[in-house]
């Protein structure tokens, strides 16, 4: 018992701190995750909870693992991408940590209350940073931002506020909607109030395709918001664009950022061909179709994209290359670095993971769920740019994400079903 109180405990406080380790740095956050899939290893094998490797999910998750692995002797440079590939099995355990931590732990809202904090706190500080030019710590407009004036917050020199507050906001949002019935008319419009400074600031950071992205889901997660009447919806919708649209003529930023750079080129027929033929990412995306096209099978190797087209040599012979760390667009970074065997599978797998319970999880009304399901979702929306899917960032809060999926309703928690395994 008090082995198992000891990795309840700290799972809780390892996961409790994930938001907060992804602000210190990489490293911190790496080592938060391995401390966490560690412990619970120790804990899996002297518990010998081999039986969890017979659930489905967990086979698929197995799958994934033992393909990067066979990725990583089939890439072009397997050194690039072998510690990627191999270190992917602290996301299998990571999921079934917290999943263990959610069939056992009696308050588990205790995660998304610190993670709230943190989030919260980081918008604070966005704010300041908009109005001031400076966050809290000094960083922003004028201090080393090498991102034009786009909101680095506490990230320091890294455009990345938006989509760090994107990898928790609808898991955070579904936790205030819960129990929104039971809840007063005072914490009903404060729940709505954080909602549009979750909203507000991610419009500010100007990260337009993560912007995109945020009213995206939160357009689906108003529309499958049980607990709000359908004539609320499409006023908080109207109002909702009410006030963009007066934030966008009001704000000489947000005008730039959305309109003089995006919307205004596609006024007329010769600016949208103008557009089309010098944005930069129809350069690098030619550049990963091309990748794809010279290694359709298997691609490139996972992480391998800017071996392939950086080569010197391919300057030359190969034109349309453009040297980038990846190719900014999931689809075109699974075809080019994978191939079209992997790509499938791996596509197969999530969709697999994500959808095989869509109609449960709807029933189940689980609002925690339905945001982290999502945030999963809003990942595979095409064409909109993004970071690479298999850097320690991105794969933290997709993993991260995923596994609350599964573990924040009890009838999709895996560890429910081999209850009477585990004293």
């Amino acid at each position: 018992m008090f082995k198992k109180n000891f990795t309840n405990n700290s799972i809780l406080i390892l996961t409790s701190l994930i938001p907060l380790s992804i602000i210190v740095g990489a490293s911190v956050s790496a080592i938060n995750i391995f401390l966490i899939s560690l412990l619970f290893l120790f804990f899996f094998i002297n518990k010998k909870f081999f039986f969890i490797l017979k659930d489905n999910t967990v086979l698929c998750f197995l799958i994934i693992y033992f393909y990067l692995f066979f990725n990583s002797f089939i890439s072009i440079d397997a050194e690039v991408g072998i510690y990627r590939n191999i270190g992917f099995i602290r996301f299998l355990l990571l999921f079934l940590a917290i999943n263990f931590f959610f069939s056992n732990y009696k308050n588990p809202n205790l995660i998304f209350k610190s993670w709230m904090f943190v989030i919260l706190t980081v918008v604070f500080d966005s704010f300041i940073e908009i109005i001031f030019g400076k966050n809290i710590l000094g960083y922003g407009i004028g201090y080393g931002n090498i991102n034009g004036n786009r909101i680095v917050s506490f990230f320091k020199d890294e455009s990345i506020v938006a989509s760090f507050i994107n990898g928790f906001v609808f898991i955070l949002i579904g936790f205030l909607f819960n129990n929104y019935e039971k809840k007063i008319f005072k914490e009903k419009f404060l729940i709505y109030l954080i909602v549009l400074l979750f909203l507000f600031c991610v419009v500010f950071t100007g990260e337009r395709s993560n912007t995109i992205k945020f009213i995206f889901g939160l357009f689906i997660f108003f529309s499958l918001n049980h607990h709000i009447k359908f004539k609320f919806k499409l006023l908080t919708i109207f109002f909702t664009i009410l006030l963009l649209s007066i934030t966008y003529m009001k704000s000489d930023w947000v005008k730039y950022r959305y309109g003089s750079t995006l919307f205004s080129q596609f006024t007329t027929e010769e600016k949208r061909a103008h557009y089309m033929k010098h944005n930069v990412y129809f350069y690098i995306y030619k550049s990963g179709f091309e990748v794809f096209k010279n290694h359709p099978y298997f691609g490139v190797g996972n992480k391998n994209y800017r071996v392939e087209t950086c080569k010197a040599s391919n300057f030359i012979e190969k034109p349309i290359y453009f040297c980038v760390t990846h190719p900014h667009q999931i689809y075109i970074e699974l075809l080019s670095e994978h191939g079209l065997f992997g790509s499938i599978l791996l596509l197969s797998i999530l969709f697999i993971l994500m959808f095989k319970n869509l109609k449960l999880i709807i029933l189940s009304k689980n609002l925690i769920q339905i945001g982290s399901l999502i945030y999963l979702m809003v990942n595979f929306v095409p064409l909109i740019p993004g970071g690479a899917f298999f850097n320690d960032y991105n794969q933290t809060l997709f993993w991260l994400n995923l596994s609350i999926f599964y573990a924040s309703n009890p009838k999709t928690n895996i560890f429910n079903k081999f209850n009477k395994h585990i004293d």
